[in-house]
């Protein structure tokens, strides 16, 4: 019988990082479930392979203990995946010019911070199985089309494809695969009421910007995106599937874009000339071009 594999996953305590806990637990995974402190766990769920592990990826200290709690568990023993899943969206959001700072930086402690504390403190127990180990770090599929009014959420997510990149090069000599997932939109808490989240868009900024901004973006933020994110979301399992999928291959690329809505948008960046591209992108969301 072989010998059991085992996987940390952050933000785990709900939405995809629960179900990704629950499918690799139930494909004969150990799990270690990162979750919040204090958060609610009825999503994970309970499962003789899924350990929770308290962590807040905001924090250097709860990330190493953490991390110390793996080890502890693992009696010894490497870890042989880690995904870097815990992220958040709708913080900081609104036009660039009038984004709020604070908020800005606390969507980079979750989204891009966070992966990087993460790493530190695991990539020990990664590259004690080399090269066998795998890294899955979780970006955006909104980095391809760069969204108006999530300028915040984008960086943070451009950041992810770049700390990936890295780390391609710094963990090749040891043989560890790592690539960045750029997901589509997925029916979760994430995307839940997305009319309602939309609006917040414009909450969230002063009544200056939505003067200078909402007669020209207010329309394709509030409407037209709600309706792509509702007529074509995928399906959670749908999703996890896919990126589980990965594990079964020997190379991995530096990115995968996955999700029916995502995957359609790598063909035409490809054939498509970056202006063009962008061109096709704005009239999709409808976003007016300049009249002068």
């Amino acid at each position: 019988m072989s010998e059991q594999k085992s996987a940390f996953i952050t933000g785990a305590n709900m939405g995809m990082g629960a179900l990704k806990a629950r499918t690799l637990a139930e494909r004969g995974w150990k799990v270690f479930a990162g979750v919040l402190p204090s958060a609610p766990m009825t999503e994970l769920g309970t499962h003789d392979n899924i350990v929770p592990i308290e962590q807040d990826v905001t924090s250097d200290d709860s990330v190493k203990a953490s991390a110390k709690a793996v080890q502890e568990h693992l009696g010894g023993s490497g870890l042989d995946l880690l995904i870097n899943n815990a992220g958040i969206a709708n913080v900081g959001i609104g036009v660039i010019e009038g984004a709020d700072m604070q908020r800005a930086k606390f969507m980079f402690e979750v989204n891009t911070w966070g992966p990087m504390r993460v790493l530190q403190s695991f990539l020990p127990m990664i590259r004690q199985n080399a090269p066998h180990s795998r890294i899955i770090n979780f970006a955006s599929g909104a980095v391809r089309a760069n969204p108006a009014a999530s300028g915040v959420y984008n960086m943070s997510k451009h950041a992810v494809i770049g700390l990936t990149n890295t780390l391609r090069n710094e963990l090749a000599p040891f043989g560890i695969q790592v690539t960045s997932i750029e997901p589509g939109a997925v029916k979760t808490h994430m995307t839940a009421n997305s009319a309602d989240t939309t609006q917040n868009i414009w909450k969230e900024v002063s009544q200056e910007m939505n003067d200078v901004y909402g007669p020209h973006l207010k329309e394709t933020t509030t409407t037209k995106m709600v309706d792509m994110l509702e007529n074509s979301a995928n399906e959670p399992q749908d999703v996890v599937n896919e990126v589980l999928a990965l594990l079964d291959k020997k190379n991995w690329k530096p990115s995968y874009l996955v999700g029916k809505d995502a995957r359609a948008m790598g063909p035409m960046q490809k054939l498509l000339p970056s202006r063009t591209f962008e061109k096709v992108l704005q009239k999709a969301v409808g976003i007016p071009r300049y009249k002068g």
